[in-house]
């Protein structure tokens, strides 16, 4: 566990939460958390149907006159594991620690996003040294998978219009925009399986990799897992007859996918093939990948038997809509410098029972290419012979760089720490887009402290960062 960080409030209720399991959809025991929150202390608070949350703090001595201001944050979080971390999501705390200047859960993903938003909000809501106007925190379900939370917002249940969203990862940075996206599912219904008359059986796997955010994390070049063990399959389909019985890999449709296996059977004269591509892959994976997923690897374990297989036809479908699948940015933005404006993630694949499922995920800030690259993935699909599911896409939220609020927050981050912060937009999903578009005349900010490796086992938040973010948070809403 953590002890003695500052600010002590923020971390204080970050721990707190962190020892209360919030997987997205999952958010009972943070949701009765809030309520012993505010009933402790005497706020006002109240529960819409879909579990969000707005818990109400009278203005301090003085302050009466002040506009609300809603401060907004997300409780679930993306629950991530490395393999042979045994964790239970629904019902196990995060062990935290502390590592060179960072805090980090073990083997697990940390929950920084949105934990840190969360944890602001509870050390704001029980201070009493800190002269703010109303407040309204609004505690938002089920960001991670849907923006379901968001969505289910109904007229009047916050009354403020001005909005500090604390779900952004890089202190030093005011967002005033996001992009739109949706999931786009394909699948195939595969109901005869066949015995292989093959002699082994083994699983390839490709793991190592770094995984991360699907927007945020898209234009690193960071590998995907999926892609890259249907790469090898492709390839190694060429050289060897081998029966595809299973393939699965990621999890998140906002997650880059980490690790992905297959298994195969083979022929027992063909082995020596098996393991020559095994061992040149590696190396070709590892050379390609080498200033971002060095890591990476991959490798082979013998089964005992072969499970039931894919037909043929089936199985070459499948690799060559894996390997050919869209993945990646598929175009900048020509307003902001290094801003990804539109993208698709090839999120998850699985090999189940009555068939082959596969999620996908695309983002742009403009809304028709969003469509037009979920039509690219459906496209594929139908090439294949696969079916799909398309949601209806979330708003983008558009840049206002005229905004009354953005002018408080520029002109407190000179007071606090002699610059101007950078002015960005991010290629991910914010509920601000969703909520300015509830609530309309909704004056909106992003901000939050230093994360990195979101959505991963490897996410991490810089402790110094979250106090510069504390007392940013502290100035903006003094400001207002």
């Amino acid at each position: 566990m953590i002890s003695g960080l500052e600010p002590a409030s923020v971390w204080k209720y970050f721990s707190e939460i962190s020892a209360i399991p919030r997987m997205s959809g999952h958010e009972e025991k943070i949701i009765d958390y809030l309520e012993s929150f505010a009933n402790e202390r005497g706020l006002k608070f109240k529960k819409d149907a879909a579990g969000n949350v707005v818990i109400s703090k009278p203005a301090r001595p003085g302050k009466e006159s002040s506009p609300c201001a809603v401060l907004q944050s997300h409780v679930d979080m993306v629950c991530e594991k490395n393999e042979g971390t045994d964790h239970d999501f629904l019902n196990d705390p995060l062990d935290l620690f502390e590592e060179n200047g960072f805090v980090r859960a073990s083997g697990t993903s940390l929950g920084a996003d949105d934990g840190m938003g969360v944890g602001a909000a509870l050390a704001l809501l029980d201070s009493d040294d800190v002269g703010h106007g109303p407040l309204e925190c609004l505690f938002t379900v089920d960001e991670e998978t849907g923006l379901t939370g968001a969505n289910a917002l109904e007229e009047g249940f916050v009354s403020g219009r001005i909005l500090l969203n604390m779900d952004s990862e890089e202190e030093g940075a005011v967002y005033i925009g996001c992009a739109g996206g949706k999931t786009t599912s394909i699948f195939k219904s595969v109901p005869e399986r066949l015995k292989s008359e093959k002699q082994l059986s083994y699983t390839v796997k490709i793991d190592g990799l770094r995984g991360g955010h699907s927007g945020l994390a898209i234009n690193s070049g960071l590998g995907n897992a999926i892609i890259l063990l249907a790469r090898f399959l492709w390839v190694l389909d060429d050289k060897i007859n081998f029966d595809l019985a299973e393939i699965r890999g990621g999890e998140k449709h906002n997650a880059i996918p980490r690790e992905a296996m297959a298994e195969i059977c083979i022929n027992e004269e063909d082995l020596p093939i098996l393991e020559t591509k095994i061992s040149k892959y590696t190396e070709i994976y590892k050379n390609e990948l080498r200033k971002t997923d060095e890591g990476v690897k991959l490798s082979l374990k013998k089964n005992n038997e072969c499970m039931p297989v894919l037909p043929e036809k089936e199985k070459s479908r499948l690799l060559n809509l894996l390997y050919s699948f869209p993945h990646g940015v598929f175009a900048m933005s020509p307003d902001i410098k290094g801003l990804v404006q539109t993208s698709t993630n090839m999120a998850s694949v699985s090999v189940q029972k009555d068939g082959i499922q596969i999620l996908t995920s695309q983002r742009s800030s403009v809304e028709s290419s969003i469509h037009d690259v979920s039509s690219k993935v459906i496209s594929h699909a139908l090439l294949a012979d696969y079916e799909y599911i398309s949601k209806d896409p979330y708003p983008a939220w558009t840049p206002d760089p005229d905004s009354p609020l953005l002018k408080k927050a520029v002109a407190a981050h000179e007071e606090l720490f002699g610059e101007k912060p950078e002015i960005k937009a991010v290629h991910a999903g914010l509920e601000c887009g969703i909520i300015g578009r509830k609530y309309r005349g909704m004056d909106m900010i992003s901000f939050g402290p230093d994360v990195y490796g979101a959505h991963s086992p490897d996410e991490k938040v810089r402790i110094v960062s979250v106090g510069n973010f504390w007392n940013f948070l502290i100035s903006i809403v003094q400001k207002i």
